[in-house]
This record gives structure tokens, sequence and C-alpha cells, in this order.
């Protein structure tokens, strides 16, 4: 006689086996300057990527996202495009870059390049421009340039302050004043060499269009849109007295009631006009479109937007194709808030048709081995360094592992970020004298910054700079912890963090995960995250997933079949911390009505 397994409630529906690659796959993040360095300059480049993608390939991913490799002064780590079309010196050519993309093709792996189209560089040419020229000039109406208030303009144009820390304008000091004969100013919402464009203007939105094609016609399969939610402002560019965040809810603030915490409140972010163009680049990205050949060139919003409904709107059938969910990255280690954002995420893009993008770890964040590490309900931190709570590197370790088999066994796309297949954790020991984020110094040292997450990986325990590049030279300093941690170190030890994460992504892959259904597994205490994953159009045997986030160890369903979990069992239980998953042969899901 069957069994019959009943699960709470119906969640989300499995996509078409034959669902376009984007809506299922596993993409990787590289972070240039930290990858491999090639030429002893000890930062990373792109002949440095191209020789290690075949590490890739062997992981199990299905495509890899660049961060930014563009012509740059690097005030923001590439982040301060100067030349789109071109490649900084310090990562290689434009042929170097072409012949990553044929490399990749060549190994089955897609290649997303990330694009930056709320400011420019100080040294843009257009920057550079627009400062030569009057005020009022067509240069200037590229970029959001105000005069200022008071009697001269000496005032900023409004109070708003810059992500990074302090006031969000500079002034021009090139004694032109504007029709008022007062200072003028420009916006830069980053750092002040990071002006912020007015996408408002015809002129930019045709160049932009421009780059995507100019892109594309290189082979690359899609664009990583930073800062998606924050290229139009609130007409008037008026006052804010709410919190500047643009990377979530960093300190526990915004909650609802709270300002900031209102979808489209802040002037600055996620405003409706940002819709309009992503249509207009959608109609560009179809337009390279292969029929028939699962060739489908993606969007990819980084919008750090809060309400889930709200954020569903990027990725509506004419906008994006995917949007990172930060709000699964930032949920408390506790199950009952995962549960309830697993089910809130699928449920706002199932009405809009869309898959969801599961993340845990970026360039921007402090890694998942160490956040987890740090007490239930901290607050996450903009980086960690001497002196701040330290975070458990055992117990980080252990619920990394546990989060990432949570995330890769949930229908939908997600994304890694180079080294969480080690169990790399932050350098939270970073001496503050070698950081290099703008924020470190605009906060006036009141905010670490990202350095820690972006610290050179390790390949050979037993080599200098653990092997990252010829020289032993490294443009941030590797922790100690690293060494053991290293690819050679891992590589076919059972048990090791990289051989868990290749089984995940093999079996991953085999079941068919990322297209499958989600309902609700019963039969658990609140302190545990368990559901069951059917297969494309129900054609396989399930999955049961079992998290235990509580303080004692829970029973696996009767027969069970373990296929993969991240720590050892107990006596076939699942201890605290650790996520398995199971085949369900034998039984059948009875879903509860959705």
């Amino acid at each position: 006689m069957t069994d019959v397994l009943r699960s709470e409630t119906l969640v989300h529906c499995a996509d078409a086996p034959d669902a376009p690659w984007w809506r299922h796959a596993v993409i990787y993040q590289i972070y240039p300057r930290s990858w491999a360095d090639s030429n002893a300059d000890g930062i990373g480049d792109l002949p440095g990527i191209t020789e290690r993608l075949p590490y890739l390939r062997d992981l199990g991913v299905d495509a890899v996202w660049l961060s930014p490799f563009y012509v740059s002064p690097q005030a923001d780590a590439g982040y301060d495009v100067a030349d789109y079309r071109d490649i900084d010196p310090i990562f290689g050519t434009l042929a170097d870059a072409e012949q990553l993309v044929t490399s990749a093709h060549d190994l089955g792996l897609r290649v997303i390049v990330d694009l930056v189209p709320n400011h420019t560089s100080d040294e843009h040419a257009w920057f550079r421009a627009a400062l030569a020229a009057e005020p009022g000039s067509r240069e200037r109406a590229r970029y959001l340039f105000r005069d200022g208030r008071g009697d001269r303009g000496e005032e900023p144009p409004n109070n708003w302050t810059s992500v990074f820390g302090g006031p969000a304008w500079e002034p021009v000091d090139d004694g032109r004043t504007g029709e008022t004969g007062t200072q003028q100013w420009y916006l830069h919402l980053f750092d002040p060499k990071q002006p912020d464009l007015d996408w408002t203007n015809p002129e930019v939105r045709r160049e932009f269009e421009d780059i995507l094609r100019f892109w594309l016609d290189r082979g690359v399969d899609g664009f990583r849109v930073d800062v998606a939610h924050g290229l139009v402002k609130a007409d008037g560019l008026p006052d804010w007295t709410g919190p500047q965040q643009m990377l979530g809810d960093l300190d526990g603030s915004a909650h609802p009631g709270q300002p900031g915490h209102q979808p489209g409140e802040a002037p600055m972010w996620d405003q409706d006009g940002v819709h309009e163009i992503y249509r207009e680049w959608r109609t560009v990205l179809e337009e390279y479109a292969v029929p028939g050949a699962d060739r489908d060139r993606i969007l990819c919003a980084e919008a750090w937007v809060d309400d889930p409904e709200r954020a569903a709107r990027y990725v509506r059938p004419d906008e994006m194709h995917q949007a990172f969910n930060f709000d699964f990255l930032q949920s408390p280690w506790r199950a009952p808030d995962l549960r309830g954002v697993v089910e809130e995420s699928l449920g706002a893009n199932d009405e809009v048709g869309a898959p969801t993008s599961w993340v845990m770890s970026n360039h921007d964040v402090v890694r998942h081995a160490s956040r987890l590490g740090l007490p239930v309900g901290t607050p996450r931190p903009n980086g960690i360094g001497i002196g701040d709570p330290q975070p458990d590197p055992g117990l980080g370790w252990q619920r990394a592992r546990a989060a990432t088999a949570l995330m890769l066994a949930l229908p939908g796309s997600s994304y890694l970020y180079q080294g969480e297949e080690l169990g790399l954790p932050d350098h939270v020991q970073m001496p503050d004298e070698v950081r290099q984020d703008p924020t470190w110094e605009r906060s006036g040292h009141t905010e670490r910054g990202r350095d820690g997450a972006r610290v050179p990986m390790p390949w050979e325990g037993g080599r200098a700079a653990y092997g990252f590049g010829p020289s032993g030279d490294v443009w941030l300093p590797q922790p100690d912890d690293y060494g053991p941690l290293a690819v050679d170190q891992q590589d076919g030890v059972p048990g090791s963090t990289l051989e868990l994460y290749r089984t995940l992504l093999r079996l991953r892959r085999e079941l068919g995960l990322g297209r499958g259904s989600l309902s609700w597994l019963g039969g658990y205490a609140d302190a545990v995250v368990a559901f069951v994953n059917g297969g494309p159009g129900e054609a396989r045997t399930p999955v049961g997933v079992v998290a235990n986030l509580g303080s004692e160890s829970v029973r696996l369903p009767e027969g069970a079949e373990v296929l993969v979990a991240s720590g050892d069992l107990a006596d076939g239980a699942v201890p605290t911390d650790v996520t398995v998953w199971v085949r369900l042969s034998g039984m059948a899901i009875e879903p509860a009505a959705s």
C-alpha cells in the first residue's frame, strides 16, 4: 500500500520541463579583482578567469556573472565606469573579454556582465564635458546638476545623504553659476567620483541601449543591472528625512509604519519610472533571441526593495527576467522567518509569471559563513573588523552549509558568490589601514564596508597567496584560515564544503529541482523548515527537504532515502543546523488546496 505524505499547502506549481534556462539556472558570481591573477600584479584579471573556467564547469553551475571590468579609476572597485565599451588595463583587453566569452560557451557556461547605469565615473567623457560646459547646457543635462540653496547657493540642493556616508551633493568648483547666480552642485548617491545620470534625458537612454547592443554583439548572455531601483528620482528631488539605505534593512530600523518602509516612499529609490526603462531594454534583448535554441539573453535586477509585491514588478513579462531575492539573504536564521520569505517570494513572483532568484552572499554583504555565525537576530553588519563583535566560525560554517542546501533545493534560480563553495568566511580581522572600500572613509570610520567579502580566492593551500597568482602579491590580504579552505585542500575530500556543493548542484540538475513545485511538509515543529519539491510536471519521485533550525534533533519521514546532508546525521535523525534532502520513494504527495 502506498503511504501518503500530507503537505500543509501547495505553495508553488512546477515549471514546464522545457522552461528557458534562466528560470532554473545556478549562476556563479566572479569578482574579477579577486578570482585569479595571471600577470603577477596581485590583481585578478580576465585571462585568470578564462584559465579557471573548467573549475566552474566541474562545480556544476550554468553561468557566470562578472562584476565590472570596464575602464575605471577604481574609486569604487570598478563600479565607477569611465568607458563602458572597453576593458580596464588592470583586467586585460577587449580581446581578452571576447576570448573569455568564447571559452565559457565552449565549456557550456553562459556569461552575464555587470551594467552600471545609475552613475558613471567623474572621469567619463560625458562628465568631463559637463564640467567644462555652462550651467543649463546639453552636457550638464545628462547628469543631475542643480543650483544650491541659500543666498548664493552655498547649501546643497536638498538634504539627501550618500549611501557611502556624508552629503549626496558635491559643489562644482568652476567659477560658473546657475541661472540665479548661485553655486551649482551635482548629485552622487554613492561616492563623489560617481555622479548620477539623469534618466529623464532621452540621450542617456539611447546611450545605454547602444551599450547593451555593444556587449550583446560580443556574445554575452545577459546583464546584472547595478542599483536597478535607483535610476529614476522623484520629481523635484524633495528632501528626505528617512534612513538612507540601498542595501536593505542594515540596522533593523525599516519596519512597517516607519519612514523608508513604505514602497516607493524614499524619493531616490524604487520610483515607478524605472519600469519604462526596463521595458525598452527588454525589447533590445528580444532582438537577440534565437528561436528554439534556448538562447534567451537576460536582465537581472539588483533591486533592494523590501516589499515582495513591489520587487516582483521588476520581473513582469515585459521587463527583467530575474531579480535577486534580498529578503531571503537578509532573513534571520529562524524557521518561521525563512518559511515566510519563501512563501511570500514565490507567491509574488508567481503572480507575474517569474521565477524567484535566491541568493545568500555577494560582493556587497558579509559572507553568510560569517553572518550566520553571529547571534540570531543581530542586525546585518556592513563589514566586520578588529574590535567588532566576532562571529562564531564553526557555527557560521555549519549554518552556511545548511542554508545553502536549503536554498539549492528551492524552485527557481540561484546565485552563488565566489568562494562560498569553499566555506570562505569574511576577513573579520582585516587591518583598517588596508581597507579600500570608500564606505570606510566616507562614514568617518563607523562602517567598515565590504572589503572583507572581496578577499582573493585561495586555490592552493601551500603556496604564497594560496595560489592566487604567480607573484604571491594580493591587492587585499587573505586571512590565515583561508589556507586549509583552499581548493586543493578540499578537492575530492569527502564531507568538504566543496564536495558538498558539487553534490548539491549535481543532484539539483539531475532531479530538476529548479523547475519543481513546492509544498510545505506537515508534521514538524515550528523550528523546522520542511517541504517537498515535486518534479516538472510531477514526473519524478518527489524530494523532501528537512532543515532543522531547532535545538533538538528531528526524524526524517519514514522510509525516506537520504540523498545528501549538509552535516552528519545522528542515528538517522537531523541534528540542529543541518539540512537533508531525501527521496520520498513509495510515497504519494497529497497537497491540501492552495
